[in-house]
């Protein structure tokens, strides 16, 4: 699913690939993050299927649905799009529970944890706080406090129908060195939420600096955590 120069349309989602989810009582909605192209994007989504396919195995892990945006820019207009892709992915998740209604759990990575936030404080103003299963954030590019009680998607996590949880690496030296020196903040992926902040209802910090080695290797088959989000997200 790809919002790529289409966001000016009246239908800003296009869809590609296989969508023959037969049998399957649950989906994978993955978001990339930064520098990411058509291709890459695809790959993401591939890798983060195949890591299922090895905790679950082929045969119960959900499908994986890739949300392709155009991140492949400098860093602030990716903020940018990343904030623009809000209403699209809130207008596909609203019709896909009105439509399907099979649970969506959604994966953002990095900056992807951006479009997540932007979508949730979206799905809070329109009154649909009830289209997720649960979301998760690894290695998320977003400030610390933005996920408080008092931050920026503080009150829409809060207000979400499931839970929220921070998968979060001091390893991660994307997070501790360029973010913190491109974005003068730190990073809600390196340290989680702050020990001075409020967590909301529905969110978790989950440290897994002790499986996780570097931003990319979050969900990789075989290294990264995903066997304990799996366990902590409840998706076996």
């Amino acid at each position: 699913m790809s919002t790529r120069g289409r966001l000016d349309e009246p239908e800003p989602t296009e869809r590609s690939g296989s969508w023959a989810f037969d049998g399957a009582d649950r989906v994978v909605l993955y978001v990339h993050g930064l520098g990411a192209d058509a291709v890459s994007a695809r790959d993401q989504a591939h890798t983060a299927k195949l890591g299922l396919d090895e905790v679950l195995g082929a045969a119960d892990a959900p499908p994986v649905i890739g949300y392709s945006w155009a991140s492949n820019v400098d860093w602030e207009p990716a903020k940018r799009a990343a904030a623009d892709n809000a209403a699209p992915l809130a207008d596909w998740l609203t019709a896909w529970a009105d439509e399907d209604g099979r649970p969506v759990h959604l994966f953002a990575h990095s900056l992807g944890a951006r479009v997540t936030g932007e979508t949730l404080r979206e799905l809070a103003d329109r009154g649909r706080t009830d289209v997720l299963a649960s979301a998760s954030l690894f290695g998320g590019a977003i400030p610390d406090e933005s996920v408080g009680s008092d931050g920026r998607y503080g009150p829409a996590i809060g207000a979400l129908d499931a839970p929220l949880y921070n998968f979060h690496s001091r390893n991660d030296r994307v997070l501790g060195w360029v973010y913190r020196a491109s974005d003068r903040t730190r990073a809600v992926g390196h340290g989680g939420l702050p020990d001075a902040a409020t967590a909301p209802d529905g969110y978790a910090n989950a440290e897994v600096t002790d499986l996780v080695g570097d931003h990319y290797s979050y969900l990789e088959p075989g290294e990264g955590c995903l066997p304990r989000a799996v366990d902590r997200i409840g998706l076996d």
